[in-house]
């Protein structure tokens, strides 16, 4: 039988219990990616807090990707020591660490002037260099000393939109089917899995879009189980829309857990789930009941990043997050009532 506060082996990866710091947006680096104190004390506090494993914010593969301001990055060998230091930080106090590895947009300098690229409008060639992109930054995530790598395919980013039938109408072998929309995703997983076997490699992707006509639950599974048998190492359930108000602990938790627990009933892959976890009796309860073998945090962890340590001392049995949500409009998306 599971339970939250116990030591978990997944492939290339031991954490201490089975509570994952979902990546939450900070707004820490300056525009090429380059991060210093602010990062690194948010992820201090993160690691002493006593979470299993930390996923880190949107990491971006690629410099030129503007799709909004102060996102770390990965695509430079020149930014390698400022995140070997975060590994560092997170390894000192005994916490493994994913870096998300993400695209806004894919851009192109047309005239002078960088343009948005839509997936549709991608030629073959230019779907190889998104794949290139994503597999050099794995490289670079191993050089900085991370344990893994998760493939942000959620939430209607680049890769999100690509594996979605209400973005993606191609008719090439990237189109159609979500056999063919899934293809760059194996891709970047088979030539991650070459440079660098020792990594973690995980996928967050949406349970549905939630739009007409977007990825459903029904192609979200099917897709799930395609990456499951190319070899992901785990895969974290979540859904276009990212934070629901008003959660309450042990009332309206788990939001994403029926697709997750669905999931985990399909495929031989960890499945890790976020959104809306509040008390530490509804989640034990989640990991005794279904194969869940993850459960993620992210707005939580924002108001309390020692919540894990609280829950695994009986200090707290609930978080005091309120889910107002107004932590997305505050500087690095702090909670606003912590000073």
């Amino acid at each position: 039988m599971k339970t939250l506060f116990e030591p978990v082996e997944l492939k290339n990866l031991k954490l201490r219990n089975r509570l994952v710091r979902s990546a939450t947006w900070e707004n820490v680096a300056n525009m090429n990616g380059v991060i210093g104190g602010d990062a690194y004390r948010i992820y201090r506090e993160l690691a002493l807090g006593g979470v299993g494993a930390i996923i880190t914010g949107f990491t971006s593969v690629a410099a030129n990707d503007y799709y909004f301001g102060g996102m770390m990055r990965l695509s430079s060998d020149q930014l390698i020591p400022y995140y070997k230091r975060l590994t560092d930080i997170a390894h000192e106090e005994g916490c493994p660490i994913l870096s998300q590895l993400a695209l806004g947009a894919y851009y192109k300098r047309i005239s002078g002037e960088l343009i948005e690229v839509a997936e549709d409008d991608l030629t073959a060639e230019e779907i190889d260099t998104v794949v290139k992109m994503f597999v050099a930054a794995a490289g670079r995530a191993k050089a900085a000393g991370f344990d893994g790598v998760q493939i942000h395919a959620a939430h209607f980013f680049f890769l999100s939109r690509f594996i979605s039938p209400y973005y993606n109408h191609r008719t090439d072998k990237y189109g159609g089917s979500p056999e063919n929309r899934v293809r760059i995703l194996l891709e970047i997983l088979a030539d991650i899995k070459k440079i660098a076997p020792e990594l973690h490699v995980s996928i967050k992707i949406n349970s549905s879009d939630f739009e007409r006509g977007g990825l459903d639950e029904m192609q979200s599974l099917e897709i799930c189980k395609i990456l499951a048998a190319a070899g992901i190492d785990s895969i974290e359930v979540s859904g276009n829309g990212t934070s629901v108000r008003g959660v309450r602990p042990y009332f309206n938790e788990g939001y994403f857990s029926i697709f997750a627990i669905q999931l985990a009933e399909a495929v031989d892959v960890p499945v890790i789930c976020v959104g809306g976890w509040r008390s530490r009796g509804t989640m034990e309860k989640v990991l005794r009941d279904t194969g869940i073998e993850l459960l993620s945090m992210s707005r939580p962890l924002i108001r309390e990043p020692s919540l894990p340590k609280k829950f695994q001392t009986g200090e707290s049995m609930a978080s005091q997050c309120a889910s107002c949500n107004a932590c997305y409009s505050s500087p690095m998306h702090r909670c606003v009532f912590n000073k």
